[in-house]
């Protein structure tokens, strides 16, 4: 159920990012809700998974890799923002760190 948790997580901050960026600049106040919403409900879920035993490490590498990446592509296809291949390889490094973070803290136990 960690694993539940920290998608809902995941998806929910990124839509509240998504959010802040249609808002442009919380300029309209319409989008106020689904950002404080957005916001207060992941930080909700990761503390769920993390009270569910999955490791701070582990949940924040995750949670912080998978926002960036489908940040990245989510306002490529929603605002027309750049995705260059520099980017991507950005998000490939990060993605990788992420997952010697997991296998390390895999070894512990």
């Amino acid at each position: 159920m960690t694993w539940v948790f920290l998608s809902l997580a995941i998806l929910l901050e990124v839509a509240a990012t998504m959010s802040l960026r249609a808002s442009e600049g919380l300029k309209k106040k319409l989008w106020l809700v689904p950002i404080v919403l957005g916001y207060v409900s992941a930080f909700g879920f990761l503390g769920l998974a993390l009270a569910g035993g999955m490791p701070l490490g582990v949940g924040y590498g995750i949670w912080v890799a998978c926002g960036v990446a489908l940040t990245a592509v989510a306002s490529r296809i929603l605002f027309k923002e750049p995705l260059t291949p520099q980017m991507a390889f950005g998000i490939l490094l990060i993605s990788a760190g992420v997952l010697i973070v997991e296998i390390g803290a895999r070894q512990v136990h």
